[in-house]
């Protein structure tokens, strides 16, 4: 059995919760309980949804995060906490670390961290959209003893799947459009980018909590699916679909830079999209050395599957 015996999930049903949940639901057998918690607004417009999961043995908790006494009485048997808030509501894991540090039976907690690192050199600590997630790791870090709850940072740089999108009216910011053949590369040519599928944030995840070791406890694991460019990207775009040619561009760093200054300027809020991206570009994505052996070395997807999937996606529109 895990070393994580009884699992509470909040943002279970959110974007990267779902893949969370559908990754650990296969090794049900590994685990004591696994309960997440959703909110009354939840409970009814995703009834069915939940009623699947009560039928896999999911335990449904319904509640307000932002109340303390729902959430200590989620906590009780819990060992493991697991969290897929989405960015607009990253502050409220710190009370919900303050009660996990409290309680008798929680002692790990795994904060919403996927995404871009937010500690990848010193210029990290001043970006826009970092400083929510840098918040909550100084919460744990600082406030909280190791002996009450330890933690672990599953750092996985940026969705495959977003990564991919060209955003109508934001096409500066790189992407691909399979429908129309069309593609906005970013930075120089032989720049590499190191992307993780929402799948795989899933199955790294759980491959996390069923290799609990002391290098897993309180540190960041920087983890991922593949590591490409943007023009190996396209070169297997072209090379799965074949055909009618591409008409392809590029955006330098310095015009993502450009760009970026002046949407925060503006108040747009494609601004926090620019910011990411330019730290992609600037190789925000590469580390000297990935986690994923540290976790058991899960099977992950890698280029070809990724823009099969997407060739596959569209195709259903």
């Amino acid at each position: 059995m895990s070393l994580a015996k009884n699992i509470l999930l909040f943002g279970a049903t959110g974007n990267i919760g779902t893949f969370i949940l559908d990754a650990i639901l296969p090794v049900r057998s590994q685990f004591g309980r696994i309960a997440i918690f959703t909110s009354p607004h939840t409970a009814e417009t995703k009834a069915a949804q939940l009623e699947k999961l009560k039928q896999q043995d999911v335990e449904v908790i319904t509640g307000n995060v932002e109340d303390e006494e729902a959430v200590k009485a989620a906590y009780a048997g819990i060992d493991t906490v697991i969290s897929a808030l989405g960015r607009n509501t990253l502050a409220q894991q710190i009370p919900l670390i303050r009660l996990a540090a409290a309680s008798k039976d929680v002692k790990w907690f795994l904060p919403s961290e996927y995404g871009t690192d937010i500690k990848y050199g010193p210029a990290s600590a001043n970006e826009k959209p970092h400083q929510q997630k840098l918040k909550v790791r100084a919460y744990l870090e600082n406030e909280v003893s190791r002996e009450d709850l330890a933690y672990s940072y599953v750092v996985t740089g940026p969705f495959a799947e977003m990564y991919l999108d060209l955003v109508p009216g934001l096409e500066e910011a790189g992407g691909w459009d399979v429908k129309a053949r069309k593609a906005v590369l970013l930075g120089e040519k032989g720049a590499k980018i190191s992307l993780t599928t929402m799948q795989d944030v899933g199955t790294l995840v759980r491959n996390t909590l069923l290799h609990a070791t002391a290098e897993t406890r309180n540190s960041a694991l920087c983890v991922n699916s593949f590591t490409t460019t943007p023009d190996e990207i396209q070169a297997e775009f072209e090379r799965q679909l074949g055909g009618r040619p591409w008409e392809v561009s590029r955006t330098s760093l310095e015009k993502l830079r450009e760009l970026e200054a002046a949407a925060w300027e503006a108040g747009k809020p494609s601004a926090t999209v620019l910011t990411l991206r330019r730290i992609w570009t600037e190789g925000g994505t590469l580390y000297a050395k990935r986690a994923n052996t540290i976790i058991g070395d899960p099977k992950v997807m890698g280029l070809q599957e990724v823009v099969a999937n997407e060739i596959a996606r569209v195709s259903k529109l």
